[in-house]
């Protein structure tokens, strides 16, 4: 007989640069399939500011990446327990984001940017947050296929949506991009797709193009 239990968990993110509480804008940045937070943030570690603030959470499910030694990558879930995975991931950016956002006095704008894996996460969390969202980039990846769709159209009402994609992302397949083309259209929003030459990656120019444009 199988039976589970809570307890405190510790869990890491790392941030560009030490908060002052004063930014006008957060990113929460969250990271794909096998990789690290603080090696994901450096990406974005170029476009950080005083106005700025880019946040990393690192996914608490981890394992190496080839064999039973070297490099190690954390996941935001597995097929194993994916549903117990996915609310400790909720309670984990909703505590985050809590702690965090109570220490400005003036409310920052808050965007959320998910790379692969990162994206689904970042949709099914943002669907069901407290708090609200200004801007949801999708980088090679897109919305999670069992997200609610009904609380998703109420919650993201206001919010915009970017879609990013490599045009040799080895990834990416007819297939996925027809059920998102599906979702896209069933949620009832107008989604800006972008387009860069590569792969399954952060392009920097790309990037420059979407925090320019959000200034």
């Amino acid at each position: 007989m199988k039976k589970s239990i809570s307890y405190q968990y510790q869990a890491q993110y790392s941030v560009s640069h030490e908060p002052t509480f004063q930014e006008k804008e957060i990113w929460l940045v969250l990271h794909g399939y096998g990789q690290l937070a603080e090696f994901f943030l450096r990406k974005f570690q170029g476009f950080d500011s005083p106005d700025r603030l880019f946040v990393a959470p690192e996914a608490t499910n981890y394992g190496y990446l080839d064999g039973f030694s070297g490099r190690v990558g954390a996941n935001w879930m597995t097929k194993h327990e994916r549903e117990t995975a996915i609310r400790n991931n909720h309670r984990f950016l909703d505590l985050l984001m809590g702690e965090l956002l109570s220490q400005y006095l003036e409310r920052p704008k808050i965007n959320v940017l998910g790379f692969s894996q990162g994206a689904a996460t970042a949709t099914r969390w943002g669907s069901r947050w407290i708090g609200e969202v200004n801007l949801l980039v999708l980088w090679a990846g897109g919305f999670a296929q069992d997200m609610i769709l009904e609380d998703a159209r109420e919650k993201f009402s206001k919010t915009k949506f970017t879609l990013v994609l490599g045009d040799q992302d080895e990834f990416i397949t007819p297939e996925s991009i027809e059920i998102q083309h599906q979702l896209i259209k069933n949620l009832g929003k107008a989604v800006k797709k972008l387009t860069f030459s590569g792969g399954h990656e952060i392009d920097i120019e790309m990037l420059s193009r979407i925090l320019d444009s959000n200034e």
